[in-house]
């Protein structure tokens, strides 16, 4: 039997296991149990505090990030998933000159009312305009799909991303 790397599973027990992940830009070492989220890696070890914890169950969209450019909730991706691939938080996002327009977008449409959800709604509203640039506004309600707002600002929320959007 050929037991060399490229054909032996990385095999994680139940003690904890150092690892490198790729967090904006930065290799960051992190120390996890095999059943901790990036959610939690985020937040706890690594205070980025931009994805939100709230549901804990893949439903609302308050903790989205990008992981290789795709919109994923980190509450859902165990850390041990994401090694070798890039995380993009909302933090990440934020020294992007592209992202700028976004933002100002979703402040002049008011679409941030509360905040909570705003960085799940930015990161996700982001990735879209992105793989779509000249997407329409049903397109858009498409794409942010899974994504709540406790206080029902989606009409708001759609207006700016579609006014960002047109601004690139």
């Amino acid at each position: 039997m050929d037991h060399t790397p490229s054909t032996v599973a990385m095999n994680f027990g139940p003690q904890r296991t150092q690892l490198h992940l790729e967090v904006n830009g930065q290799s960051r070492p992190v120390d996890v149990e095999p059943r901790t989220t990036l959610l939690d890696v985020l937040r706890e070890q690594l205070d980025l505090t931009g994805a939100k914890r709230a549901c804990d169950r893949g439903e609302c969209g308050a903790c989205t990030v990008l992981v290789d450019d795709q919109p994923m909730y980190a509450c859902h991706l165990l850390a041990l998933q994401v090694r070798m691939r890039k995380i993009v938080t909302i933090e990440g996002l934020a020294e992007r000159e592209d992202f700028r327009r976004l933002l100002e977008a979703f402040v002049t449409n008011d679409a941030g009312q509360c905040g909570f959800c705003t960085p799940g709604f930015v990161v996700a509203a982001y990735a879209a305009l992105r793989r779509f640039p000249e997407a329409d506004a049903q397109q858009l309600r498409w794409e942010l799909v899974g994504h709540i707002c406790r206080c029902n600002a989606y009409e708001n929320i759609v207006a700016a991303v579609s006014d960002a959007g047109r601004r690139r």
